[in-house]
């Protein structure tokens, strides 16, 4: 590299360096909306908190099995509390009361009622403070109900459609006890290869606020040209396309730091997991080029420092969205494919991979997805190498 561009490179690293507005948005920011979306939407990941409480009007088994055997285990899978009360009064009241989140109102003839071969109400009350916890307390029920019914129809299968009470008690036991034909086999890759709230939010807004750190340093351009530094560059003994290099590495420099230091200031103070240390690393290079790129090609079309500043902002924020940063792209619908468009959505795929406990080998196709939103905005720049640096 000629001593010209290490000049030059030296010299907006300085300027950067004393750039309160770029330390607010490559640290400031990203590290308070993170801090904030974190506290905001729960910290490291979904987990349901619910009270429940339950009236077993039935003096049978059926009812007996319910409690024991599909409530009371709840309180060990999740963050879930069962109270039995003796009414459904009270279990209305308790509702109203916010003190549970719903109720479940077990009839007194269900298991009569079962060996009869008819039908029973099994009923769920709840607060309508509670939509999740409701939800939760309607599939437990509807999963009790389809075993139930699933005994049932074996029984009227094997017996007839009037069993004696001897037939329907005898089969309903067999069946109970026979081993579920299809199981659930999952080694827990699929599951895993998400990001968990915190370092959700601290990838997604490090890579946001990426696009606005190089977006002070290529819009510099502007600066120097109406300061005049500009024309007195352009009269030294170095190319133009020098000039854009320097301009292009000072501004991968501060991305890689900024990231960096956001790295490693959400795993210490908010307990963010960004997996494999060199998957990480190249992620992070490439996602740091992939944003000089783009917003280096961007700012070849304006005509001012103003303009570039909005239509980089704009960039910035359509790609954020697509990408995936704010939200799960899940919640796009149709529009989800787009992340693959854009540089951020390539970056937080790999971050998910990497949460899977993933290593380097796993974010090679984000890498290079990344790298070649770089080539391209690369390319444009140096294409247009011209119009960025006429006076």
């Amino acid at each position: 590299m000629k001593p010209a561009v290490w000049i030059i490179l030296l010299k907006d690293l300085r300027q950067r360096a004393v750039d309160s507005t770029l330390v607010v948005f490559a640290l400031v920011l990203p590290l308070g909306m993170a801090f904030v979306l974190n506290l905001v939407l729960g910290g490291g990941g979904a987990s349901l908190k619910a009270t429940y409480a339950v009236v077993n009007a039935d003096t049978g088994p059926v009812g007996k099995g319910f409690v024991a055997g599909v409530l009371k285990p709840l309180e060990g899978s999740a963050d879930l509390t069962v109270r039995e009360l003796p009414t459904a009064e009270a279990a209305q009241r308790a509702v109203n009361a916010g003190e549970v989140d719903a109720a479940f109102l077990v009839p007194p003839d269900l298991s009569a009622n079962l060996a009869q071969g008819r039908q029973s109400v099994i009923q769920v009350i709840g607060s309508a403070r509670s939509p999740i916890a409701v939800q939760v307390a309607r599939e437990v029920t509807e999963f009790f109900a389809a075993d139930l019914t699933s005994v049932e129809r074996a029984v009227v299968l094997v017996a007839g459609d009037r069993p004696t009470a001897e037939q329907r008690a005898a089969l309903a036991s067999r069946a109970q006890n026979l081993p579920p034909p299809v199981v659930l086999s999952d080694d827990g890759s699929a599951a895993h290869r998400e990001l968990d709230t915190t370092t959700f939010y601290a990838a997604g807004m490090a890579m946001f606020f990426l696009f606005f750190a190089v977006l002070f340093n290529v819009a510099s351009i502007f600066e120097e040209r109406r300061t005049g530094t500009l024309s007195r560059l352009l009269a030294a003994p170095i190319g133009r396309r020098g000039i854009i290099g320097a301009k292009l590495l000072s501004g991968v420099i501060v991305g890689v730091v900024s990231i960096s230091v956001l790295v490693v200031a959400t795993s210490v103070l908010l307990g963010a997991r960004w997996g494999d240390p060199l998957g990480v690393a190249a992620l992070v290079i490439a996602a740091v080029l992939a944003a000089n790129g783009v917003m280096v090609a961007v700012v070849t079309f304006a005509r001012s420092a103003e303009q570039a500043s909005n239509w980089q902002s704009v960039v910035a924020m359509v790609l954020g969205t697509f990408g995936g940063v704010f939200f799960p792209v899940a919640q796009l619908g149709d529009l989800a494919a787009f992340r693959f468009l854009t540089p951020h959505g390539w970056f937080m795929s790999g971050m998910a991979d990497l949460a899977g406990g993933g290593s380097v080998d796993v974010v090679l196709l984000p890498v290079a997805a990344l790298l070649g939103f770089a080539v391209l905005g690369g390319g444009v720049a140096m294409f247009r190498i011209g119009r960025i640096l006429q006076l």
